[in-house]
């Protein structure tokens, strides 16, 4: 039988049950907690943070719940769990009587700090209860702290922390160490030594003081002591404060002004992470310098760029000097200019100013113009020891830079700059400036000026020279023979180059007037001078030919064409063509044709081959030789049809068929000239003679049927015709020009068609072009270039010359092809060519433009300046279309003969095609050429100081080439092209520079 259990016993039972079942889980619990401490404290943070959690999650015990929660939160942070700061969070507002709140901020704050998360670790540290802390961990915290707070770059805060353990056993070094060198970051070195000083623990002493306190002496001026200590300390250093110590040992030596020791340090220094301050190259730079090692001095002074302060005003200025030392004066001009405006040192920036302007004036300047550094500094130093140098400068400096018109207007101004002498050849280098450039009015007035002023006789005598040959250019021809006569009584003219053309110029002169009997002499005596160009002689042969046949002393002329045909002149056709003619004059008509038949053999190209075949033809009917005679009529007719002859031949044809009374012949020729050159002197001859055949024929009916469809002739009486003409050509005799153009005018309303039609138009067309009436003049020169006769090539160059003018080339064009075509003068085919090959060059058919050009320059007598354009439109044509080789090729031509802007502009390509040769001396030479003799072309200055720039930078020298590049932005902007170009290459060059340069602002 069962028992029964009594109440007590059950009573019993359960409780003892049930205290071995709580305390079996409790054990259990209290293992688990063990364990997952153990794995914490053996760092198996995943492992212990799962055991903590299975704790955490089965625990009903607070402290034990609480344990777990905080140990699963610290293994979180450490494990870098997401949520792990929000987790340990959770912690203590889930437990917050835990006696592990407090050491929850602690131990975070420790782990953060101990991981260098200063800013993570400030964030725990300021949630600690400080007030409940023991002393030994309250040591650690503020040590913590402060050096969190230093770590995070907040010394202020740092302070106050570091300072609560400064006496502290454990950490009062350190703490000292780093308030030490808070204060000495701040350059509060009195403060920085006191808390140095008080450092007594070795391992601090040894390993970090040593550095600073070598620092803090150089700071302090114990440069000595900076030194022993640095170098005391330079073994046992690693490689960056090696680095630091050699900066401190060199530039304590350079204050010490012992610079043969100091550069062995400073080029040890490796720079704030491989850069560089412009401080840095200065102290190496100046101590080189101060060795007398230019070289060595500008390789690191040049470095210095970006700079703006006293030591740059003062690296500046030395860089100037020992460029000048090298004899590199260019460069040395850009090292004073740049001091020169620097105000950190007054003594330095005028003495920098005063040699800018002296070497401005020796070498040139391309940023500005020299007179007006001049200017500048004159009115910058007022009543200066140099003041009577930098006038006398200024004035030259016009010369120099060849501002004529500035200099006489700055002496007008101011008379006391210089003497009257001064005056005089400035005056008139002026005008040979303006005669150069065609401007003959302007040029008269320069050179009265210059003969008003001063008593140099040489130049007197060449004012006078030259002032003839400008009034001869205007066709003053009296005028400038009274001017020759002057400078020929002039004492010192014998002694000039321009006395040996006297006798040719005035040979011209009244040669040009028709005094051919007064000419005679003055050629005859060219052609005897020893000294005479080969040209000039030919030359005057020609015109003493031409004396001697118009005065029909024609021995004597074939004497002088004989002796032009045999020189290699430019003339020497003509003068085999007038020598057969004369001939003819002597009556010796086999000797004529002889000369003719030679002329046309030996030259197949002359523009005299139609006169020479109409002379032939007429000699050749003279002599009997009938119809040879009118096979040469029709040579002329087929090849030359757009000759003033071909008319004329025409017309003898008709009248040696006349003469041999073939009528029928005779009037076939007749018509044929009526209607292939209508409204030309032939044409109407040929209605005349015509109407005789018909009369001879007794066919005059039928003469009235067809004279009266032409239009250009009246068969009525032409009386008022010619009484119109008549009266306005007495007013143009007259030299009555408004009166001579009203008759004209008035004679075409009334006769569009008349004889004199086409001689009216010329008249009124030179009558207009005179007054400068240029589109009236063109309208009636278009008249006369449309017809053949004797005006055609005359009118036709006047059309071209009227619109190349008004740079109409496309209308020009048809013109210039005709001229070039048709001219029987050397001169405006020359003027035709060269202006279809500047109109080709405006419409960018390049190959065109090569092609007229090789034409220009095989033209017989020109002049350089053609020559010179020719040579330009290659070498532009060859850039446009990328042949280089052949442009350098071309310019180097123009170089050699080209003045003013084209001279420039060849001067600058020089520079251009050497830089990219790597020639940059040289092209640094063809670019400070530019500069000099042509300032006043700015574009070609600005395009050549960029390419400058380029070559100091490949050899080297960044100053001068940010420099010149900056100068360029500064003083060019009226070219944005260069300017833009200018700031790509300083943006290059800079962004370059700044690996190296800590100093450079890239902004």
């Amino acid at each position: 039988m069962k028992r029964k259990l009594s109440f007590f016993s059950l009573v019993i039972f359960v409780i003892s049950n049930g205290f071995a079942q709580a305390t079996e889980v409790y054990q259990h619990e209290r293992k688990q907690f063990q364990d997952a401490l153990a794995l914490y404290n053996n760092q198996q943070y995943q492992a212990a943070q799962v055991l903590f959690d299975e704790v955490n999650a089965s625990t009903k015990d607070y402290e034990t719940q609480a344990n777990s929660a905080y140990y699963s939160a610290n293994a979180a942070i450490r494990l870098g769990q997401r949520g792990a700061d929000q987790k340990m969070e959770d912690f203590v507002e889930r437990y917050p009587t835990s006696t592990k709140r407090n050491s929850a901020f602690m131990d975070v704050g420790d782990y953060y700090f101990e991981t260098g998360k200063y800013p993570n670790a400030l964030k725990w540290y300021k949630k600690v209860d400080q007030a409940s802390m023991a002393n030994s961990d309250l040591e650690r915290f503020n040590f913590n702290t402060g050096y969190a707070y230093y770590s995070s770059k907040r010394p202020e805060e740092a302070e106050k922390y570091l300072g609560k353990v400064r006496d502290s056993e454990k950490f009062g070094s350190q703490a000292k160490y780093y308030l030490g060198y808070i204060a000495y970051e701040q350059d509060d070195y009195a403060t920085a030594n006191e808390s140095f000083d008080q450092i007594n623990d070795p391992k601090v002493l040894e390993e970090k003081l040593a550095y600073y306190q070598a620092d803090l002496n150089f700071k302090s001026g114990n440069f000595e002591t900076a030194i022993d200590m640095a170098k005391k300390q330079m073994s046992k250093a690693d490689r960056r404060e090696q680095s630091e110590l050699n900066k401190i040992i060199g530039e304590s030596y350079f204050n010490l002004q012992q610079y043969q020791e100091a550069i062995p340090f400073l080029k040890q220094y490796q720079g704030k992470r491989g850069r560089f301050s412009n401080t840095d190259f200065y102290f190496l730079g100046y101590s080189y310098y101060k060795l007398d090692n230019y070289e060595q001095a500008i390789g690191q002074f040049n470095k210095i760029i970006d700079g703006n302060n006293g030591v740059a005003q003062n690296a500046y200025y030395h860089l100037a000097e020992c460029y000048l030392k090298l004899d590199k004066k260019s460069e040395a001009l850009n090292a004073f200019r740049n001091a020169s405006q620097m105000e950190f040192n007054a003594d330095i920036e005028k003495d920098a100013w005063l040699n800018y302007a002296r070497l401005s004036y020796e070498i040139g300047n391309a940023y500005e113009p020299v007179p007006e550094v001049m200017m500048a500094y004159l009115e910058k130093y007022p009543n200066d020891e140099h003041q009577n140098e930098i006038q006398n400068l200024l004035v030259d400096s016009y010369i120099t830079s060849r501002n004529f018109e500035g200099a006489m207007e700055l002496l007008e101004e101011n008379e006391e700059f210089a003497s009257p002498e001064t005056y005089q050849k400035v005056a008139f280098y002026r005008g040979v400036e303006l005669f150069m450039d065609g401007d003959y009015e302007g040029a008269i007035a320069r050179f009265s000026k210059s003969l008003k002023k001063g008593e140099n006789q040489q130049f007197k005598a060449r004012a006078q020279f030259w002032k003839a040959e400008s009034a001869f250019n205007l066709n003053r021809f009296k005028a400038a023979i009274e001017v020759y006569q002057d400078f020929k009584r002039n004492s010192k003219s014998k002694d000039l180059e321009e006395f040996k053309n006297l006798d040719y110029s005035l040979g011209y002169c009244h040669f040009k007037l028709k005094e051919y009997k007064k000419s005679v002499p003055f050629f005859k005596n060219v052609t005897n001078t020893i000294d005479a160009s080969q040209d000039m002689v030919a030359d005057s042969y020609v015109r003493l030919g031409d004396g001697y046949f118009v005065t029909s002393s024609y021995k004597n002329a074939i004497a002088a064409y004989e002796k032009a045909s045999k020189m290699n002149g430019a003339e020497r056709d003509y003068a085999a063509f007038q020598k057969a003619i004369s001939y003819g004059f002597l009556g010796n008509d086999t000797k004529e044709i002889e000369e003719l038949s030679s002329f046309l053999n030996y030259n197949p190209k002359s523009s005299y081959r139609d006169d020479a075949l109409f002379e032939l033809a007429n000699t050749q009917v003279k002599k009997g030789n009938e119809q040879l005679g009118l096979e040469t009529y029709d040579q002329l007719i087929s090849e030359y049809s757009r000759s003033k002859f071909a008319p004329r031949a025409m017309l003898r044809q008709g009248l040696v068929h006349y003469n041999a009374n073939r009528n029928e012949q005779a009037l076939q020729k007749f018509k044929s000239v009526v209607s292939e050159y209508p409204n030309t002197q032939e044409a109407k001859q040929a209605v005349g003679q015509a109407k005789l055949v018909y009369v001879d024929m007794g066919r005059v009916s039928e003469y009235a049927a067809w004279a009266r469809n032409l239009d250009f002739v009246e068969v009525s009486d032409s009386e008022l015709e010619n009484a119109s003409f008549e009266a306005a050509e007495q007013k143009y005799v007259e030299g009555n020009s408004e009166a001579a153009i009203r008759g004209y005018e008035d004679y075409l309303k009334e006769f569009p068609n008349g004889v004199q039609a086409t001689k009216v138009s010329f008249n009124l067309a030179q009558l207009y072009f005179a007054k400068g009436e240029k589109n009236n003049a063109l309208l009636h020169f278009k008249t006369v270039a449309n017809s053949n006769g004797e005006y055609t090539e005359q009118a036709l160059t006047r059309v071209c010359e009227i619109y190349v003018g008004q740079n109409q080339y496309d209308a020009a064009f048809p013109y210039l092809l005709r001229l070039e075509q048709e001219a029987e003068i050397s001169q405006n085919r020359t003027f035709a060519l060269s202006n279809l090959m500047k109109g080709y060059y405006g419409k960018k058919d390049y190959q065109q433009t090569l092609s007229y050009a090789e034409k220009v320059l095989n033209a017989p007598k020109i002049d350089n300046r053609i020559r010179s354009d020719a040579q330009i439109m290659i070498a532009r044509s060859a850039i446009e279309t990328g042949n280089e080789q052949l442009a350098e090729t071309a310019f180097a031509e123009v170089k050699k003969i080209a003045s003013g802007e084209t001279a420039a502009e060849a001067w600058y390509y020089d520079g251009y095609f050497k830089n990219k040769n790597g020639n940059y001396d040289g092209s640094n030479t063809a670019i400070q050429k530019l500069a000099k003799d042509y300032a006043a072309y700015k574009q070609w200055g600005g395009k050549g100081l960029v390419i400058m720039a380029k070559n100091f930078y490949a050899l080297g020298d960044v100053f001068q080439a940010t420099y010149i590049l900056e100068s360029v932005i500064e003083n060019f902007s009226e070219y944005p092209e260069i300017t833009a170009n200018a700031q790509g290459e300083l943006a290059l060059i800079k962004s370059r520079e700044a690996q190296t340069n800590s100093s450079i602002n890239q902004n």
